[in-house]
């Protein structure tokens, strides 16, 4: 392993944080970024770290305080403030208990912090304070994860480590971890702890010092994997990649909508999860091997991950990628199985939990599937990515176990639930948000962009469509700042099949299916009927009219196969209901659009999905984002009037009853509303316009 110590950075770390925390917490927190930064050592949250310093109270006076990483924080990311500030001394008088519970531990977790902070501290923080040293440094090495995770652990720890590193045998985290560390350092504190199950404590007085120490240990661990490699196959797999995530793209809907639990609840929708594939020719040909299975169906790496990815993943042996009815049929059996053991595991074990529960959900997070890979899911696209890449980690090093000759060992069904349930475990999980996927067409424009603000502030994923250039691409970038990982750029054009049919697939290939489907794609023109070409209306036509049925037409093909039904939404327009001259061609072509999607209404209500319109008035602007319509429309309007554009606008305000601007933000509502499924509504239009009278029937 490559020592990725940098003075240069180091420096930039204690002169950015120095002067106000101090340069031991500076110290940690560059020491803390090092390790989160590196894959091999620590992953989402995993591992932790500390230092021994000295804390000022509110009177000036000194105390001796263990700043621990605060439970949950991403180590790649951590800031000072994301450390918790534990009193030292009192810390330390646990090692001298023979008896606590973790309860009371984390209730004096509570009692003694030494600044006031929501943050709770790393669930190994008494580890922390029981290791004398000033720096403490604990991962979850993948290379010493291979030595550990195997039948012939403590024979392979020598050969690889000798004997300066002590070794401790498995226990739950928290308090009894805590105690089993503290019994060893009494014992033989050596140059480091290897915990089984648990990964690598290593120490130092010095920041630098006990990351070093940290390298080495997993160096000679590597040196050890990669002397006794040996080949498992050869050429093993017969699937690409390329054809892996072709057939992925065929099966994930039917497989979404079997991971995807039912609410209960007709007026609230599924608790929609999020698909994540992971694939390359290592994972295909690992999977593809004889032994794939007895080593891949196994427990995590270590008991942290089970929040996460619940303690076994999902084996489909054989699977019919041709045939979705097949494959669903599959499916639905192999998770009837699973969830019938998970419920099995789940009673086997209550007793065992430390307080009351509520189990979750019986399905898997993770499904290996031969001819694929693996396939990760969460509640939102951050979840699914965090399991994905646990599931990696998990694939190689038990793979490199394999290769080094060990057989792979996981934790039992006992200690595996001791863990999934455990009180400060399950309290690192936020509650998941049942939004889902949304497809928002024309969505660079100054409605769509509204509507997309909307629904990615409400928590949802969109996949914001448009013709592909400049301004699909800047509207993406912009939004990815302020909601990175829920937003996708899609290129389509509503005019074209294929390319429709290609910007579903490649929503699917992201994030697994689709449940809202916003039709807003529209272009309009002005001319009297007279003037109007042919040309120009069958241009209207096309993006309008065929638009709205291509866009419809996949998004319903879409929904059958997943099975959990869905909404449609049709941007309609206050011009169906109230005409106006020179519109003709606007007017028609949305009465047509219009009157598609009613018609849908009454053909996808038998697979729960529900159809509905909004009907806004001019909006002219979203933020900088202008109006395309009215970039068209707008000239003729103001030239007509005698009005300059404030004017124009001014004059759209004061024709309505309430008197009040139309805002793309007051469309994102209405589109809500029916996303949210508030009442048992398909077929119906929500007017957005302030109230006109002769835009009837309202």
């Amino acid at each position: 392993m490559k020592n990725a110590w940098d003075v240069g950075d180091f420096n930039e770390c204690i002169a950015a944080y120095g002067a106000q925390w101090g340069d031991e917490l500076a110290s940690c927190v560059y020491l803390t970024r090092l390790v989160g930064r590196e894959s091999a050592l620590a992953l989402h949250g995993g591992g932790n770290t500390s230092v021994k310093s000295m804390l000022k109270d509110f009177l000036g006076e000194a105390n001796e305080a263990i700043y621990v990483k605060a439970s949950g924080c991403d180590m790649a990311q951590i800031e000072p403030q994301n450390f918790v500030a534990l009193d030292r001394a009192y810390m330390a008088r646990f090692g001298a208990l023979a008896s606590f519970t973790d309860q009371q531990m984390a209730d004096q977790f509570a009692f003694h912090q030494l600044r006031v902070t929501s943050a709770r501290p790393s669930i190994e923080a008494l580890l922390h304070a029981l290791v004398p040293a000033k720096y403490v440094l604990h991962t979850h090495a993948e290379a010493v994860l291979a030595l550990t995770n195997r039948i012939d652990a403590r024979a392979t720890l020598l050969a690889a480590l000798g004997d300066e590193v002590s070794v401790v045998d498995y226990a739950r985290a928290g308090a009894d971890l805590s105690k089993a560390i503290s019994r060893k350092l009494a014992a033989s504190a050596g140059k480091a702890l290897v915990l089984m199950g648990h990964g690598l404590v290593t120490w130092g007085e010095t920041a630098q010092e006990a990351y070093a120490a940290t390298v080495a240990i997993v160096s000679a661990a590597e040196n050890y994997l990669d002397a006794h490699k040996k080949a498992l196959w050869v050429d093993q797999s017969v699937a690409s990649v390329d054809s892996a995530r072709e057939r992925f793209a065929r099966i994930a809907p039917v497989l979404r909508g079997a991971l995807t639990p039912a609410s209960g609840d007709a007026d609230r929708p599924h608790r929609r999860m999020i698909l994540k594939l992971v694939t390359s020719p290592e994972i295909l040909d690992v999977l593809a091997w004889e032994g794939g299975e007895a080593l891949l169906n196994t427990p995590p790496l270590t008991p942290d991950y089970l929040i996460r990815t619940k303690a076994l993943p999902l084996w489909m042996a054989s699977a019919d990628f041709d045939d979705l009815g097949v494959f669903a049929a599959q499916v639905g059996a192999e998770l009837a199985a699973y969830e019938k053991a998970y419920s099995e595991y789940i009673e086997s074990n209550r007793q065992r939990a430390t307080s009351e529960f509520e189990p979750v959900d019986p399905l898997p997070r993770v499904v290996l599937i031969p001819g694929i890979g693996a396939v990760a899911c969460g509640p939102t696209a951050a979840d699914a990515q965090i399991v994905a890449d646990i599931t990696v980690q998990a694939i190689a090093v038990k793979t490199r176990i394999a290769q080094s000759g060990g057989d792979y060992l996981g934790l039992s069904d006992d200690h595996l639930f001791e863990m999934e349930y455990h009180l400060l475990q399950q309290a690192k999980l936020d509650a998941p948000q049942n939004t889902g996927v949304a497809v928002v067409t024309g969505g660079a424009g100054a409605i769509g962009h509204g509507i997309c603000d909307k629904l990615l502030s409400e928590g949802w994923h969109v996949a914001l469509s448009d013709l592909q250039g400049p301004n699909l691409e800047n509207t993406v970038a912009a939004f990815e700042q302020s909601y990175p990982g829920r937003i996708l750029a899609v290129a389509m054009d509503v005019t074209d099949p294929a390319s429709v049919a290609a910007g579903y697939a490649s929503i699917i290939m992201a994030w697994g299916g689709v449940d809202l489907v916003v039709a807003n794609a529209g272009i309009a023109a002005v001319a009297p009927l007279t003037e109007l070409s042919i040309d120009t209306f069958r241009k209207l036509e096309r993006v309008n009219i065929e638009g709205t049925l291509l866009t419809i037409a996949e998004a319903g093909r879409l929904f059958k196969v997943q099975n959990t039904g869905g909404d449609i939404v049709l941007i309609s327009t206050k011009n169906v209901f109230a005409p106006g001259a020179k519109f003709g061609a606007y007017s028609a072509t949305k009465a047509a659009s219009h009157q598609l999607a009613r018609i849908a209404s009454l053909e996808l209500a038998d697979i729960d999905v529900r159809v509905n319109m909004v009907a806004p008035d001019a909006v002219f602007a979203h933020g900088k984002t202008k109006s395309g319509l009215w970039a068209e429309v707008g000239p003729d309007r103001m030239k007509a009037r005698g009005l300059d554009e404030k004017g124009l606008q001014d004059y759209y305000q004061s024709r309505n009853l309430l008197k009040t601007q139309v805002t793309a933000e007051h469309v994102g509502r209405a589109v809500m509303y029916f996303a949210t499924r508030q009442t048992p509504t398909t077929g119906a239009t929500i007017p957005v316009d302030g109230g006109l009278p002769d835009a009837t029937p309202r």
